[in-house]
């Protein structure tokens, strides 16, 4: 199948209401972009971390709309036109052909394998491992967090590397694809527990660890805490965020075995103070190391 792309510029204001009328009248999807990009008059626009921007076109917006190549075009437009009351129906527009291409292919191309600390390399199904004889884990890019590509994930997984888990118990609490839990487990260690509060993460987890030959049980919170209410561990794992993480404190602590280690990301370098202050009753930290603005913080317990 062929598209073709309905390019038409309006003033800000027509902007929404014109990318609905489009999607009415039978477009398949609809973007819109500042009709002065790459120009001196071009225009930043966005907004804090959690909150909307302020407007959401640009003073001259170019939307575009994306339609079958073989559909009538001038018909869409004067339908959507004539809807949302802009001009008489007879907007001008451009149209622009999609090139055909293999989307496949393509997004795969934006994945290529990654290599982490000394040994280990994350690589996507479609690739061969640059060194088949070091630490390799299948992973493809899913629902569930965790690719090894965030600072985070990595930090966690070098700190494991160091620690040389073989032999030990290793509860990875937020698990997300299950990455570090397979990463202790392929390193040696003998029971990998995961935790995460999302069922598709479970879901996602169970899948790549099957992929990567890791015996890793998954559960949910309230199930982990039912079949494992006093159990603690060699090794702590939990790569979420800072304010789960201090609110989890008592609990994630409490899952350390005496003279077990922790460690925990997730946390930026301006808020690592904070978390140390919130395990400090439990468990010392420090900063292990930083990446990119974020810091891994570790510890032993007794």
């Amino acid at each position: 199948m062929s598209w073709t792309e309905i390019v038409i510029e309006v003033p800000r204001q027509h902007a929404e209401q014109l990318s609905d009328a489009l999607m009415e009248a039978g477009a398949l999807s609809v973007s819109v972009e500042d009709a002065d990009e790459g120009t001196e008059a071009e225009q930043p626009l966005f907004g804090e971390p959690g909150m909307e921007p302020e407007q959401n076109a640009w003073e001259r917006s170019r939307v575009v709309a994306l339609a079958d190549a073989d559909a009538n075009h001038a018909d869409i437009v004067k339908l959507a036109c004539t809807s949302c009351q802009l001009g008489d129906g007879n907007w001008p527009f451009t149209l622009r052909e999609v090139a055909e291409q293999d989307w496949v292919r393509v997004t795969q191309s934006q994945f290529e394998p990654i290599h982490i600390g000394k040994h280990i390399w994350v690589v996507p199904s479609w690739h061969e491992a640059p060194e088949p004889d070091a630490l390799v884990l299948e992973l493809d890019p899913g629902l569930a967090f965790g690719t090894g590509s965030h600072p985070t994930t990595r930090l966690c997984m070098e700190w494991l590397e160091e620690l040389a888990p073989a032999g030990l118990s290793v509860l990875d609490y937020g698990c997300g694809s299950g990455i570090l839990a397979m990463v202790a487990k392929k390193l040696g260690a003998a029971q990998v527990d995961g935790v995460d509060i999302d069922p598709q993460a479970i879901e996602s987890a169970c899948f790549n660890s099957e992929r990567n030959s890791c015996n890793v049980a998954y559960f949910l919170p309230e199930d982990f805490g039912s079949m494992h209410p006093h159990t603690r561990y060699d090794v702590v794992v939990a790569n979420i965020l800072s304010s789960p993480l201090k609110l989890m404190a008592p609990m994630l602590a409490g899952r350390v075995a005496s003279g077990g280690a922790m460690v925990l990301s997730g946390v930026l370098a301006r808020q690592a103070d904070e978390v140390i202050a919130a395990y400090a009753p439990h468990i010392a930290l420090t900063v292990w190391a930083e990446h990119e603005g974020w810091v891994a913080l570790s510890g032993r317990l007794g």
